[in-house]
């Protein structure tokens, strides 16, 4: 999504020839070109991408760490593609479960053309992990992955995983990108990084689609009620525990406790979820379920008074940027680059790491003791002068000229 909303601010606001090559097309978008979706071209991603968890399966940990690594062993050869071999500038995204592999990629950069690659993840400087948590091995050599790997050592899968890296990545053609800054000063930090130019430039976003919308029309699209506040909260994947659902649940159940069932307050929920996930909340739950459409995730986020994101590990959330374009303000735990989206009491509340407790105060001042109306246009104000698509589209134009 990021990458696909950069392509489009460079086409609306830059000269630029930019195209986007993918290996799975989901919209129309123009400039958007799939490698091979032929009937062969899906079964075979299909068979990258499990080849890629088996592969995994024998040193996880266990199960719940089998999506926040990958090996990359296996992927496509696009150093022969013709788009590829006609570009000026290679823009490397997200490339993982079976896109690019670690060889791939150093084949790309024996293009010897310049190449740069925005981080959504930790991935590309680690052994493997795609977030670190308070493990610092990738300042070195990696290994000893206690987090990850169900036999760690000091020449284990993501000490042998950065060998590979250290041999495919070391070219002088090579600027990072991330999206944070709090990323940035981790790949400054790590072993295979720091001696490239890093520069931090935050995802766009379109503020003509993301933007404040008149209350009764976002309430009454989803037939929703004006004396209400609405707690939103996305999630892709409730069972995912590093989207931190445990403390969003506990955080609202001490709400409840406060404030009762009569503070007309009631939660909002978008993404992959089900009405039984949330049976054992006090207030009443409203089911949204997967939102697709930008238009009709600009309406949710109108429609909530606070917008709620318990994550343990970011860089920088799109939903964030969503919700203060839309002037609706964001309570998050003060991780990652959180922190330089919520300012304190100024665009939201930053909680305490892991305190289910304080991320409940921040949801209460913010609906009854803030200023609601300032908090408002701060979340706005802070998008526009930010995180704009012209202005994210300026920076990257002037990267990109400082590199032919």
């Amino acid at each position: 999504i990021a990458c696909r909303r950069l392509l489009n601010a460079l086409l609306l606001h830059s000269d630029l020839d930019a195209k986007m090559l993918v290996q799975e097309k989901k919209s129309g978008i123009e400039g958007v070109i799939v490698v091979d979706s032929s009937w062969l071209g899906k079964r075979y991603r299909f068979i990258r991408f499990v080849f890629e968890k088996i592969r995994f399966i024998i040193y996880e940990k266990n199960k719940a760490v089998r999506f926040g690594f990958n090996i990359s062993k296996i992927g496509l050869n696009l150093a022969k593609n013709k788009n590829l071999q006609d570009a000026d500038i290679i823009h490397l995204h997200w490339i993982n479960n079976g896109f690019l592999s670690i060889h791939g990629i150093g084949k790309i950069l024996a293009l010897n053309k310049p190449v740069v690659w925005t981080l959504h993840d930790m991935w590309a400087f680690t052994g493997g992990c795609h977030h670190s948590g308070d493990c610092e091995n990738f300042q070195n050599e990696c290994g000893n992955c206690f987090e990850f790997l169900k036999k760690p050592s000091s020449t284990d899968l993501s000490n042998r995983v950065w060998e590979e890296k250290k041999i495919a990545f070391e070219s002088k053609n090579l600027t990072i990108v991330t999206c944070s800054d709090w990323l940035r000063e981790r790949a400054l930090k790590s072993s295979l990084f720091k001696s490239l130019r890093v520069v931090s430039i935050p995802n766009p976003i379109d503020t003509e689609v993301f933007k404040p919308l008149k209350s009764h029309l976002a309430l009454s699209n989803f037939g929703l009620f004006a004396n209400k506040k609405y707690i939103l909260f996305a999630a892709m994947r409730v069972n995912a525990v590093k989207k931190g659902f445990q403390y969003f649940k506990e955080a609202i159940n001490i709400l409840f406790e406060k404030v009762g069932e009569d503070s007309n307050i009631e939660i909002l929920i978008f993404g992959e979820a089900s009405q039984s996930d949330f049976n054992d909340f006090g207030f009443k739950v409203n089911v949204l379920g997967k939102l697709s459409s930008p238009d009709t995730m600009a309406k949710a986020y109108s429609a909530a008074s606070v917008f709620v994101i318990p994550s343990l590990e970011e860089n920088l959330p799109n939903t964030i940027v969503e919700s203060m374009a839309c002037a609706t303000p964001v309570v998050g735990f003060d991780i990652g680059g959180i922190p330089e989206l919520i300012s304190h009491k100024r665009t939201g509340y930053l909680a305490e790491y892991k305190s289910s407790a304080d991320l409940a105060s921040g949801i209460y001042w913010t609906l009854f003791e803030s200023n609601f109306e300032l908090l408002q246009k701060n979340c706005r104000s802070k998008v526009l002068e930010n995180l704009d698509q012209k202005v994210i589209a300026k920076k990257y134009l002037e990267l990109y000229k400082s590199l032919v």
